[in-house]
């Protein structure tokens, strides 16, 4: 026994040796596995507690915020709390996007009463030098991150935009680090008068008296409450907001887990063809007493230090890869959720340990089968020369692979667990596992169907495919897997990407649109007026969009107040409408997002919030929106103003006069409306043009991670064919002996590359195409709510498989060149 440890402990290290590039490959696939799932995994961390501690902080010592629509809600509901038994103490804050003189991005304005607040939420006070700096109307104090951003520090001064004046606020000083938050602080009532928000909160934080029932107080506070204003812990407020970002975050890791997962489709390759290449090695240590389970464990062995060598390079990897991310791309890799934070990567043990264990366990999974055909290889014929390339060959059963297909398609039809497209993942994971299965297969049909050749070595080719399907499906798995996870990926951005750019079509007919861009800019009824009247505008529309409250669970959903003379032309509607029959609510239209969260169906009678009362509607029709994950309602501008009284605008949709150009438009708006500067014109041709960018923008990770999965399996492919091509050297130096050229070798194995690699990429293409489907109408809908037209990138998707086959023949030339740099009386000198 002891012999055959030490035979074994030699045979292991001189396999390493011979067999260093298709190591290496293998490692590197598993180390860059790895770092994508760390790199990710720290992005994402780094969002979510550099967002949980600015939230954090900013809520202070809090037990309750109450809080209600962006407009605000009345302040006597703030002495109203404030005399409630068991409140110790209630700060109230009036929040405002405001527009800052010299830059496009609003600033978060905070409005408090530094008395109130400094027992509450002390990182809203800022650090005066006296005291009654805190209280003065035109006091400004900035957190560290927005004095970076503004560019300002003590004793500068900050202009805002607030309506038809600007504001100029001196800056006093800095508040307390917040996580990174940007935002500034002013008092209260100079907020209200500054803004024209007077009268108005937006929240109340509410420190609970020690000793008091809390749920007493709560309940307290909820029976105050006007419709559409809630009170929630500020727990439930981190969580509400990262709720938005959750279904990105975790499709980005379900992605980088892929590069890993075709990693171990690359070790599977690499360990088959070195498995079979050592056959009579391992039947040797059989004869000399070697069991099977110990030979087993010595190959799995061998994937373990391969897994744990990838995870030692990738870890370092991940780690800089999410430097660079964060640097370039934020804490949310360029999708938006997390604006106003600046994450920094810091080492996850944890993280680490998890990742590192999952790059051994996918090296490990990646070799049971192979050490499970060399286990049960039996010795005697292994040992028998010629035998080196045998023992792939083996057709397993359909039925397991039929199986999983079907329970991938029955995963399909499950909901969503813990709202997160569990079963989507499933059904795709079922999908690429039972096609892998299938794959020996698929590849014995394929060849049998094709038609005799006529050429020798085209004969030989097909002949030498024919007779060991087995042999060629092992370097077909990771490039199978790779190119079908790619071109569903392709299918539903392409998909995605037209939908947008038709729903655009459809929500942005006019030629020009205006708009406020923060809370402290809007298009007032004077405004409006003079906007409709202005030189070469043939017609105007206004639309007002404001937050409210459906659910404290939930983040605001966006209610849109817009003409809507004709639904069915102004919106992209999804399903048949529901018109509401006379003496019926008025009509209301809500996205997708509402439909599924809030359960609100065509015909159905709804209550909405709306001025601080419950206002029912009627639910006439649902809309595709892309814009706003937490979901939008639509009514008419009309009914919205009769019901809250809100007759300003956010935005201005403009149809020019024929013969106008826009450059006269701008020049009017400056001249005529008053402040005209103050608002942003843009045309519809530069909207769309900045909304399919921030689309590119935020999939560019997910493109990324895609082509790693790619360039993993390409090298499968290319390792695997390698290694094929020398282990037949001896029946290269046999056709050599029996008169077959170079050339005419050179040319049989590049008919088989070209075969067995279109053989992949089609196989790839179809299962791709079905994944799409479980991406689009599964994993999307569940994720963000959003349906879309499928739309193939056929041109791009053909000359992806054409480049493929085209690399792959390039590997198969270099593989054979080797192969056949021998003598070929050498090449058979074992058989004599």
């Amino acid at each position: 026994m002891i012999a055959a440890r030490l035979v074994a402990r030699a045979t292991q290290g001189g396999a390493f040796s011979r067999e260093r590039g298709r190591l290496a490959l293998a490692v590197a696939a598993i180390a860059l596995g790895v770092a994508l799932g760390y790199a990710i995994g720290l992005v994402n961390r780094a969002a979510i507690d550099e967002f949980a501690a600015g939230m954090a902080a900013l809520s202070g010592d809090a037990d309750l915020e109450v809080r209600g629509p962006r407009a605000g809600f009345d302040e006597m509901l703030y002495p109203a709390i404030a005399r409630l038994p068991g409140v110790a103490v209630a700060s109230p804050v009036l929040e405002v996007d405001a527009t800052v003189e010299g830059r496009d991005a609003p600033l978060r304005v905070v409005g408090i009463d530094a008395l109130r607040a400094a027992a509450v939420t002390p990182a809203l006070v800022g650090n005066a030098e006296r005291p009654l700096d805190l209280i003065a109307q035109d006091a400004l104090f900035a957190s560290p991150a927005a004095a970076r951003m503004l560019g300002v520090s003590a004793g500068g001064s900050v202009t805002l935009r607030a309506g038809a004046r600007d504001v100029r606020f001196d800056m006093r000083g800095l508040t307390p680090d917040a996580g990174g938050q940007a935002f500034a602080v002013v008092d209260v009532a100079a907020a209200q008068d500054a803004f024209g928000r007077g009268g108005t909160l937006t929240r109340i934080d509410v420190r609970i008296a020690p000793g008091a029932d809390a749920a007493q107080v709560r309940d307290g506070i909820a029976a105050l409450l006007p419709a559409g204003v809630v009170a929630a812990s500020p727990a439930d407020n981190v969580r509400t907001t990262a709720r938005l970002s959750r279904a990105y975050r975790v499709n980005l890791n379900v992605l980088a887990l892929v590069a890993l997962f075709t990693g171990a489709l690359l070790v599977f390759s690499t360990q088959a063809l070195s498995v079979a290449r050592r056959r009579a090695h391992f039947a040797l240590l059989r004869t000399l007493g070697l069991t099977r389970a110990r030979l087993m464990r010595l190959v799995l062995g061998e994937a373990a230090l391969i897994g744990a060598t990838g995870a030692l390079v990738g870890l370092p990897l991940g780690y800089a890869l999410a430097a660079i991310a964060l640097e370039r791309f934020g804490g949310d890799l360029g999708a938006g959720f997390f604006r106003g934070t600046a994450p920094q990567a810091h080492v996850d043990p944890a993280g680490a340990l998890v990742f590192g264990l999952l790059g051994v366990a996918a090296a490990i999974a990646g070799s049971i089968v192979p050490a499970r055909e060399a286990a049960r290889a039996p010795p005697a014929p292994a040992l028998k020369a010629g035998s080196a390339g045998a023992g792939t060959a083996r057709l397993r059963s359909p039925w397991w692979g039929i199986a999983l297909i079907a329970l991938g398609a029955l995963a399909t039809r499950l909901p969503p667990i813990a709202d997160l497209p569990l079963p989507g993942y499933f059904a795709i994971a079922a999908l690429i596992g039972g096609t892998l299965l299938l794959l020996p297969r698929v590849v014995q049909a394929s060849l049998a169907a094709a038609p005799r050749p006529r050429g020798v070595p085209a004969m030989l080719a097909l002949a030498q495919l024919r007779n060991a399907p087995g042999q060629t499906t092992v370097g077909l798995a990771a490039i199978v897997a790779s190119v079908a996870l790619l071109s569903s990926m392709a299918i539903m951005v392409a998909s995605f990407r037209d939908s947008l750019d038709a729903w655009l079509g459809v929500l942005l007919p006019a030629d020009v649109y205006v708009r406020g861009g923060s809370d402290s800019v809007v298009l007032t009824p004077a405004d409006q007026r003079a906007l409709a009247t202005l030189p070469g505008v043939q017609r105007v529309e206004f639309l007002r969009a404001q937050g409210i409250v459906l659910d404290a669970a939930l983040p605001r959903v966006v209610m849109l107040a817009r003409t809507l003379d004709d639904p069915a032309r102004r919106l992209p509607l999804e399903g048949e409408l529901a018109v509401p029959a006379e003496g019926d609510p008025p009509p209301i239209y809500v996205s997708e997002t509402v439909r599924d969260l809030y359960g609100f169906a065509p015909g159905q009678r709804v209550t909405i919030p709306l001025a601080g009362r419950a206002t029912p509607f009627t639910v006439a029709g649902v809309w595709r929106d892309y814009a706003r994950q937490q979901g939008a309602l639509v009514v008419d501008r009309g009914v919205y103003a009769a019901l809250t009284g809100d007759r300003d605008a956010s935005d201005a949709a403009v149809w020019l006069a024929p013969g106008a150009t826009l450059d006269d438009f701008r020049r009017a708006l400056r001249e005529k409306l008053p402040d005209g500067s103050r608002y942003s014109v843009a045309t519809t041709a530069e909207i769309r043009a900045i909304s399919l960018r921030v689309f590119d923008r935020t999939f560019a990770v997910t493109y990324a991670l895609e082509a790693a999965a790619v360039a993993i399996g390409l090298a499968g492919l290319t390792a695997s064919f390698g290694a094929l091509v020398l282990s037949r050297r001896r029946e290269f130096g046999m056709l050599r002996h029996v008169g077959m050229t170079r050339r005419q070798i050179a040319t049989m194995l590049t008919i088989e590359g070209v075969i067995v690699s279109g053989i992949g990429v089609a196989t790839g293409l179809v299962l791709g195409g079905f994944i799409s489907l479980v991406l689009i109408h599964v994993v999307n809908r569940q994720s963000f709510h959003w349906s879309m037209d499928v739309s193939v990138p056929w041109r791009g998707l053909a000359l992806f498989a054409a480049a493929l086959v085209a690399l792959a023949l390039l590997a198969t030339r270099l593989a054979a060149r080797t192969a056949m740099s021998e003598q070929a009386v050498l090449a058979v000198k074992d058989d004599w």
